[in-house]
């Protein structure tokens, strides 16, 4: 198979997605699982209420996550495949004219699966060192008796066997189905045109008619950049809250989580619109657009976007966690009354701003230096 490892690598994005899933996972569900081994042992009405609110939060907060970022590590592997197919179509054209067949050249994209076994084994392990400290910290009012964690052979093979092959399988069926296509097609990279419909001729200016239709026929980066300022918003105002609700622990960890997947999914789309768009930029600056215009064209359409991933985050984890005081520790005496943090959605505001801005600037001045001769050449 023609897969190297720098192709591999190139999926560094699943691999962090990877591993910030199983990290939250397991320090949840192992704690849920060794909590619930001792339930006999926990006396005392309020240390039982507080027993019920720890396996309820264990339980939302793993299906919240784990459900939301195998959502990403679905899509972004569909994403890294189709772009590998895309990007290699004479190779894999001159293996199905050797006489492979197409089950057997989708079958050496199960390797794909190894990003995800990295990912997942770093979080699982990752979360075992941390584990001490956590224990520690939910139990920070001494309302349980002492335990320490324990190894679950089913919940590391839930977390790290189960991914692993899930997503091989994927990488095999979904590579599969995007070679359908002729061996003599893939080798004169024939682009497949979908029928439409017609529509409606408009009169919009170029730039911006450019602008719409760069949003369009990239519905992919469309989800990763609303998701990747989704993941900022939410978890950077609920980090602030954290430190009150929970411990200044959870709400570093929080942030760190968000900023880390906002970051590499915004990076990752931002630079797959760029290679997408390369050779338009540069015919549009042959013409005398400047770097500011191919910019506003090619990225600007984004920008919507990405200002509502920001107020769905914002309605997400304050919802969630109205949820969380209101219904989960309703019962429990001492947990300070939730509302919206003004101050948090500001200074989370400002810093996406300053954040997205300047990522759009800085490949906006990666714009200026696309030469021309080399992607004419490419």
């Amino acid at each position: 198979m023609i897969i190297s490892f720098k192709d591999i690598f190139k999926m560094i994005g699943i691999l962090i997605v990877s591993f910030c899933a199983v990290f939250v996972c397991t320090l949840f569900l192992n704690y849920y699982m060794d909590i619930t081994a001792i339930e006999m042992a926990i006396t005392g009405q309020m240390a039982k209420i507080m027993y019920e609110a720890m396996r309820s939060t264990a339980k939302m907060v793993s299906a919240l996550s784990g459900g939301c970022l195998l959502l990403t590590s679905v899509v972004l592997l569909c994403f890294y495949i189709g772009h590998y197919v895309d990007t290699h179509k004479k190779q894999l054209g001159i293996l199905k004219a050797l006489g492979y067949s197409r089950f057997a050249v989708a079958k050496g994209f199960a390797v794909f699966g190894l990003c995800v076994l990295a990912g997942a084994a770093a979080g699982y392990l990752g979360a075992h060192l941390l584990m001490p400290k956590f224990y520690e910290m939910q139990n920070a009012e001494g309302y349980f008796p002492a335990f320490d964690a324990s190894f679950h052979p089913a919940l590391f093979a839930a977390l790290v066997g189960l991914p692993t092959v899930f997503f091989a399988l994927l990488s095999v069926f979904y590579s599969y189905h995007r070679l359908r296509t002729s061996a003599l097609s893939l080798m004169r990279e024939t682009v497949a045109v979908k029928v439409v419909k017609a529509k409606r001729e408009t009169d919009l200016p170029f730039l911006e008619e450019l602008r719409k239709s760069s949003v369009r026929q990239k519905k992919s980066l469309v989800f990763f950049i609303t998701f990747a300022v989704f993941c900022f918003s939410s978890m950077t105002q609920m980090s602030f809250s954290m430190d009150e609700l929970a411990s200044v622990m959870m709400s570093v960890m929080i942030m760190s989580i968000g900023i880390v997947l906002a970051c590499v999914t915004l990076l990752i789309a931002t630079t797959s619109v760029m290679k997408a768009n390369a050779k338009t930029i540069t015919m549009m600056k042959v013409f005398g657009y400047e770097a500011k215009e191919c910019a506003a064209a090619v990225l600007g359409g984004y920008r919507p976007w990405a200002y509502i991933g920001f107020a769905v985050g914002t309605v997400y984890q304050f919802g969630l966690l109205k949820i969380a005081v209101e219904v989960v520790f309703a019962d429990m005496e001492g947990v300070p009354e939730y509302g919206f943090d003004v101050p948090a959605f500001v200074c989370a505001l400002v810093v996406f701003i300053l954040l997205y801005e300047g990522i759009m600037r800085v490949y906006g001045k990666k714009m200026e230096k696309l030469s021309v001769k080399e992607i004419m050449l490419d």
